[in-house]
């Protein structure tokens, strides 16, 4: 069997079953209202890839937070609720998201999904072999997008671009058909501005956040220069709300802190999403904020001026959680434990 297929193997076992008509219960006096059926979650296009992906993403980080069962499950109602993009790569749980992203997506059609995988591989051998790894556990011949993950400084992103660099794997698997598309992943701006500067990526993938934008800027470069280049942005830390006070108890055990009543959920979304060439947003790697994201992009409208300012002001009590990678992109090595405390899994 080949692999393009695997994602139909459970699908089509379980397919459609006739088990005879049931009975007609006798009719109500009083029917209740039908429900109104909710909103799909709304796609857009990515880009130039011409490729219609769900406003939200799933984000495959979140499933080292759970047993495969639950994983599962959460990956077959994302799908149900009309998200079709999902992100994973090798450093999420040194592979463990890989594994049950593999094994969650099992019944559902690969024809039907957008798949995501990265590399922080910066050479051309160590790509190819993490790439062709990445395939196997996935259990797929090909990803609809392949990416340099968590570019910082400016050497990394000349390394993997040059002589002997993962962009060469990237290109040949392009030519093979194992990869459709090419992007990367950056949490600093002046790597991001040199990656789209040396090649013309499909897509960018940077923290589109209000608290960074408002508190210090952090992003606005990336759009203006992703758009000139013409390429589609997929934000990241969409739900981000900075780093955690020392004053305040942490209600999770994460690096940053999220929003999760309800308006600010909406509200957060409602600005990413209304920012110009952003065709995505990832929420943070838990399942019950995915199912937050999924019913606030389900309402999802174009922020008030009145909500924009709620932003910014909100923004101004909250704490930037990228100032020391963006003040370290020039050429300082770092690691990734002493970057993000409380997130041994790896950035997106």
């Amino acid at each position: 069997m080949k692999r393009r297929t695997f994602l139909k193997t459970v699908g089509s076992a379980t397919g459609v079953f006739v088990v005879g008509l049931p009975k007609l219960a006798p009719a109500a006096q009083n029917p209740p209202e039908p429900s109104k059926p909710e909103s799909p979650v709304p796609k857009r296009t990515l880009g130039r890839t011409g490729r219609q992906i769900s406003v939200v993403g799933f984000p495959g980080l979140a499933l080292v937070h759970y047993d495969q069962k639950t994983g599962t499950e959460g990956l077959h109602r994302a799908f149900d609720n009309g998200v079709n993009y999902f992100d994973v790569a090798p450093a999420y749980g040194n592979g463990e998201a890989e594994t049950k992203m593999g094994v969650g997506l099992q019944g559902i059609d690969r024809d039907r999904i957008f798949l995501s995988c990265k590399t922080k591989m910066r050479d051309k051998e160590g790509a190819r072999k993490e790439l062709e790894n990445s395939l196997r556990v996935l259990k797929t011949d090909h990803f609809d997008l392949y990416q340099l993950h968590h570019l910082v400084r400016i050497d990394e992103v000349k390394q993997a671009l040059g002589p002997g660099g993962a962009m060469e794997t990237f290109i040949k698997a392009k030519e093979e058909g194992k990869i459709r598309f090419i992007g990367f992943s950056a949490h600093s701006t002046k790597a991001a501005l040199e990656a789209l500067k040396s090649f013309d990526f499909d897509t960018v993938m940077f923290p589109i956040n209000f608290v960074e934008y408002y508190k210090r800027d952090f992003g606005r470069a990336v759009l203006e220069e992703a758009d000139r280049k013409g390429a589609a942005v997929i934000a990241i830390k969409t739900m981000s709300r900075g780093a955690w006070p020392q004053s305040t108890p942490r209600s999770r055990q994460w690096w940053y802190r999220s929003v999760e009543e309800e308006h600010e959920v909406n509200l957060a979304w409602r600005f990413t999403l209304s920012r110009p060439g952003v065709a995505a947003g990832i929420p943070p790697s838990f399942i019950d904020l995915l199912d937050k994201a999924v019913k606030a992009c389900r309402a999802y409208r174009e922020p008030t001026e009145t909500e924009l300012d709620e932003l910014k002001a909100l923004a101004q009590t909250c704490d930037s959680i990228f100032v020391r990678e963006d003040s370290m992109a020039a050429n300082v090595p770092h690691r990734q434990h002493q970057l993000f405390p409380g997130c041994p899994y790896g950035a997106a």
